[in-house]
């Protein structure tokens, strides 16, 4: 019987090389569920796996997505499930590895996404938060949806807004059981790399300065000659990157920069790992200990 196994864990903790160890080992093929990953044209900044890495075992979902392209978590959960019926199709092991918790849980299982605004919602409830302020902004979210206000501050504009909008559709910004992690399938193992804080930190730093070093300008430079989604322009230190090619920062500050963002996203993947069920912590190096035979 063909298995799923999930392989999470934060940024720099060996995701990468742990699970092409382990689908070399099972037979298996990776599904990548990093939301960066997604975007081709910017394989250094987003860490993709090597073309060694590649050539060794087959890779689904991992530069598919133009720069252009306005992806979504929805759009991604049905093609990483499409890819795992098609890899378990052909009898062997489906390995999904990245390090975005929300498109891992759209792989393993359908996600309800909440819906998409309607024209001109999101500009009126702004327009009343603007001039209204925050608490009358908040105290009609209490009317509608009292469990999201329950659940959002007064002074998160964002959220505040987003919240109505979801409400005026009778739907809720209120973390419901449909959006938040339920047993995965028994047949569905989900890893966890155990790496240290320290060392996760040490790694980062080295990974930061191997980009600069291995041509993450030249690739950003290129990228931004031409169009990008909004999606693809929250791409995890493009901005960083761009702010030193318009001479805004030096490169000792944008590497600076980078470490500092790529340290508080490891630190929301740690919380991610603590909202996974049954995940099973196991060191990058004994991965293949971790899954039965």
């Amino acid at each position: 019987m063909t298995r799923v196994i999930a392989v999470f864990g934060p940024t720099a903790s060996g995701k990468t090389a742990a699970a092409v160890e382990l689908a070399a080992a099972l037979g298996a093929e990776i599904v990548n569920c990093d939301a960066m990953q997604l975007y081709g044209g910017l394989p250094v900044l987003t860490n993709q796996p090597s073309p060694e890495q590649r050539a060794e075992v087959p890779h689904h979902l991992v530069g598919v997505w133009a720069l252009d392209h306005e992806g979504s978590v929805a759009e991604y959960g049905g093609l990483a499930r499409a890819a795992i019926a098609d890899i378990r199709s052909r009898g062997r092991d489906a390995v999904v590895v990245g390090g975005s918790g929300l498109y891992l849980r759209a792989a393993l299982a359908p996600l309800d996404v909440p819906p998409q605004p309607r024209p001109g919602d999101r500009e009126r409830f702004e327009r009343l938060y603007d001039r209204s302020g925050s608490e009358a902004a908040h105290a009609l979210l209490t009317s509608r949806d009292p469990a999201a206000a329950t659940a959002v501050h007064p002074n998160d504009r964002r959220r505040v807004v987003r919240a109505l909008e979801l409400a005026e559709m009778g739907a809720s910004l209120a973390p419901g059981a449909s959006q938040l992690w339920s047993d995965p399938p028994g047949d569905t193992l989900i890893l966890g790399l155990d790496v240290p804080a320290d060392e996760v930190r040490r790694r980062i730093a080295e990974r930061t300065r191997r980009m600069f070093a291995g041509g993450v300008e030249d690739e950003v430079r290129q990228a931004l000659r031409g169009s990008l989604s909004t999606t693809a322009a929250r791409i995890h230190g493009l901005q960083d990157v761009a702010a030193l090619l318009g001479g805004e920062i030096d490169r000792t500050e944008a590497i600076r920069r980078l470490e500092v963002r790529t340290r508080q996203y490891a630190k929301r993947q740690r919380v991610w790992m603590r909202r996974l069920p049954g995940l099973r912590r196991v060191a990058p190096e004994r991965i293949l200990d971790a899954v039965p035979g």
